[in-house]
């Protein structure tokens, strides 16, 4: 199990606003067809995590909000990831692994 979770890539985001959360839950399960998600919820925190790679869009987020939300609008509400992350413009965020093993 603890080497599945050197493997799991995707955001921790704090459960203050669960509207938010669930956005971000339906927007990844939107961008990621297909792949099984790991949802943990600890009550002040929400763990969202897949095996080695995770996408997300500014238009599913908005699409999953019913608002504009863009991709900054997630960072006061992440309090932490796995993997390593990076923004592809304002449109896109990914995490990912750097390792293959």
């Amino acid at each position: 199990m603890a080497d599945d979770h050197r493997r799991m890539v995707g955001p921790v985001v704090r459960g203050f606003d669960p509207d938010v959360v669930d956005a971000l839950l339906t927007a990844l399960e939107i961008d990621n067809p297909g792949k099984e998600l790991l949802v943990e919820d600890h009550g002040g925190y929400v763990r969202i995590h897949a095996p080695r790679h995770l996408r997300l869009t500014r238009a599913s987020l908005e699409e999953a909000a019913g608002r504009p939300f863009p991709l900054s609008g997630l960072e006061p509400a992440m309090a932490s990831f796995a993997g390593r992350m990076r923004y592809a413009g304002d449109d896109e965020l990914i995490w990912y692994l750097t390792r293959e093993d």
